[in-house]
Parts: C-alpha cells; structure tokens; sequence
C-alpha cells in the first residue's frame, strides 16, 4: 500500500517532482507551417468550389459589414461558411419537426405519410440553439 500512496503523492499537481515539457519553438514553428499549409490548400480548392449562395450577395453583406477584400477565395470561403450555418439550422428544424410529428402521429392513421412542412415553431426553435430568438408576429 506505500507503493501506491507514493504514486498517488508523484501524480500530486503541487509536486516537485512533476515533469513538464513545454513545446520548443521548433515544434511552435511546425504547427504553424502546417496550420499555414493547410490554409493554402484549403484556399486551393476553394478555387473550384461554387457556392449556393451567389457572389452578389455576398459581397453586399460583407460590404455592408465593411469588410474589404479583392480575394474571391475569401469570399467563397465567407459563402461556405453561411451555407453551413444554413444548412445546420435547417437540419435542426427538420429534427424539430420530426420529434414533433411522432408524437401526432402516434395519434393519427398509422398507413399515411405526411409531407414535411417547415413551420416558424420549428424554426425558431432551432434558431434558439444558435442564439437567435425569433418570435411569430401578433395576428390582428
């Protein structure tokens, strides 16, 4: 039993006898190469990419923003990047109204199958996990 409390004294967080190694620069510097690599490549290939969302309309809201950039790759990868935040909140919508649908049809005719109908409750409850809360307008 000392064996063990004396490896439970050597995992001691305050010990002296605790090794650490910091990162060298060379090993910082690696990292970086990489990440910038990686970036080229990404960059690359953002070359034959076409976006969804068209060009137009993405420079509007980055011009509007004031972000100014000549680099088309940049803006297809702004593009990119709303085209998933997109198509994530449409994914969660669709799993909103899947939850919501099998508790009706539990209840309904087991034989039909319903179109799926994207409804404002689904999608501002998706939209709550994003940070974005959206209400139905007041019907006069």
């Amino acid at each position: 039993n000392t064996k063990s409390s004396a490896s439970i004294a050597n995992m001691n967080p305050d010990s002296t006898n605790d090794i650490r190694s910091e990162p060298s620069t060379t090993d910082n510097n690696n990292v970086e190469v990489d990440k910038e690599r990686e970036m080229a490549e990404l960059l690359m290939t953002m070359d034959n990419y076409t976006p969804i969302i068209p060009d137009a309309v993405i420079e509007h809201y980055l011009n509007k923003t004031g972000f100014d950039c000549d680099d088309a790759r940049i803006k297809k990868l702004f593009a990119l990047a709303a085209q998933k935040f997109i198509a994530d909140i449409a994914t969660d919508a669709f799993q909103y109204n899947k939850t919501r649908q099998s508790g009706n049809r539990a209840a309904s005719k087991p034989g039909k199958d319903k179109k799926v109908v994207l409804t404002m409750e689904d999608l501002s409850n998706a939209l709550t996990e994003y940070g974005i809360h959206i209400k139905k307008p007041d019907y006069y």
